[in-house]
């Protein structure tokens, strides 16, 4: 048998790209997720508590917020194959 994924609409931005939406600073005011700095200043990467245990973000990685308000992160390349913009 083949399935079809179902289309669902998700939130996403870039971490370290686009401006932070506000349902991650609440996820990190949380504790469910982490921005790291390897260095003083900006946060390189960030991690993300999933249902599958801890993921981690770099600069450039989309991080998305799933139906059910879960998290997670996703490479720029699984992404645009996965997703397209909704007006």
């Amino acid at each position: 048998m083949k399935y079809r994924k179902k289309p669902v609409v998700i939130e996403a931005f870039k971490y370290g790209i686009d401006d932070m939406p506000e349902w991650f600073k609440e996820a990190c005011r949380n504790n469910i997720i982490t921005m790291i700095s390897q260095y003083a200043g900006e946060a390189r990467w960030c991690e993300i508590e999933t249902l599958e245990g801890t993921m981690t973000a770099n600069e450039g990685d989309y991080i998305i917020k799933g139906v059910n308000g879960e998290f997670y992160p996703c490479k720029p390349d699984i992404f645009k194959q996965t997703y397209e913009l909704v007006d």
